[in-house]
């Protein structure tokens, strides 16, 4: 009795279900950090302190992974691992402080936006974020493993970059004379870089802690003491702004980001780094895009490059996401297989079968 080969088309599917679930949740994470900026862009208004606002985040955040990780099982198992991963080297020490890098995000935000206005900066991130994400991918670093740098991901990349450019290029315009802010630029595109190296550190702590919520707890331990540390010194220099407001709402920007890295964290596992980050670009362009209509600020003009920049965003995930045949983007090769039979064909033998 023969056997039938069964076919591809099963398994292709259910490789492809995950990879589509886990794109989607991406984006959905990715849609939070438009909303978590107007939050907290709200609140530093308020107290007329952007490092301040970025405190209350970094601190209600702390607050509310302590409580969830003390209240959940998986939780405290969580929080049982971290030391002892510490302590036998299971990875990296330095991985503890990669909260740190969401720090200086926030400080890059709070110190070039005036300078650069809010286009010109998530340019200059997205165009860090997405370069590094590549190098990261293809040195393992994250849970992943090693993915390799193919002309497709750098042409998904490209494409990321010059869709997140057109769809700010409204924009653009107060920037005018970008060769005198130089300098300025080199802080958010580093920002940018590291971004793709913190998802990659969270993922595996994540993957030797047993729980993302441990990671996400380590990470607003490292960003809470130093923006605590800078916002200090700058009272010590400059002097306290407002005090708190009451309103609720203004606080919801630390939770965001509890969902939002703890989520970036289990996703890099499957996706890698550059198809998470990318991801979630394509939920930044999509979140701002909405609430632009929905609930915009004072003198938002929804212009007709920004809707079509953010389907092009949505392509370019496409293009660096799908199963494309190993030979695209690279010049084809003779079939191994039909030199083989001319050499068996030339020496006598009948191939078999």
């Amino acid at each position: 009795m023969v056997k039938v080969p069964q076919s591809s088309r099963p398994a292709i599917r259910s490789t492809s279900r995950p990879l589509l679930t886990g794109l989607l949740l991406a984006v959905a994470n990715g849609t939070l950090l438009p909303v978590q900026g107007r939050i907290n862009s709200a609140l530093g208004a308020k107290l007329d302190d952007g490092v301040a606002a970025a405190v209350v985040s970094f601190t209600t955040g702390l607050v509310l992974i302590a409580v969830i990780g003390l209240a959940l099982p998986k939780g405290r198992a969580g929080l049982r691992r971290i030391v002892p991963a510490v302590k036998e080297r299971s990875f990296p020490r330095f991985y503890v402080v990669a909260g740190g890098i969401g720090a200086l995000y926030v400080i890059a935000q709070s110190f070039t936006i005036g300078l650069l206005g809010v286009a010109l900066f998530t340019v200059a991130v997205i165009t860090g974020q997405t370069v590094s994400g590549l190098f990261v991918d293809r040195l393992g670093i994250g849970p992943g493993g090693k993915r390799s740098i193919t002309g497709v991901r750098i042409l998904g990349s490209i494409l990321t970059i010059a869709a997140v450019a057109w769809a700010v290029s409204p924009r653009l315009g107060a920037a005018a004379d970008v060769g005198s802010l130089l300098f300025p630029i080199l802080l958010p595109v580093v920002a940018g870089c590291l971004m793709s190296f913190q998802q990659a550190m969270n993922g595996t702590a994540t993957v030797h802690y047993g729980s993302p919520i441990a990671a996400t707890l380590v990470n607003f331990v490292a960003g809470t003491v130093i923006l605590w540390i800078a916002w200090l010194i700058k009272v010590s220099l400059l002097g306290p702004g407002h005090a708190l407001p009451a309103e609720w709402w203004y606080y919801v920007g630390g939770p965001m980001g509890c969902v939002f890295i703890g989520l970036a964290a289990l996703l890099v596992r499957s996706l890698g780094v550059l198809v998470t980050g990318l991801g979630m670009i394509a939920g930044q362009l999509l979140g701002s895009l909405a609430l632009d209509l929905v609930l915009p600020a004072p003198g938002t003009v929804v212009a007709f490059p920004t809707i079509l920049g953010t389907l092009l965003t949505l392509f370019a995930i496409i293009v660096a996401t799908l199963p494309w045949p190993k030979g695209a983007l690279s010049p084809r090769r003779p079939a191994k297989r039909h030199s083989d039979q001319s050499r068996r064909q030339d020496s006598g033998q009948r191939p078999v079968g």
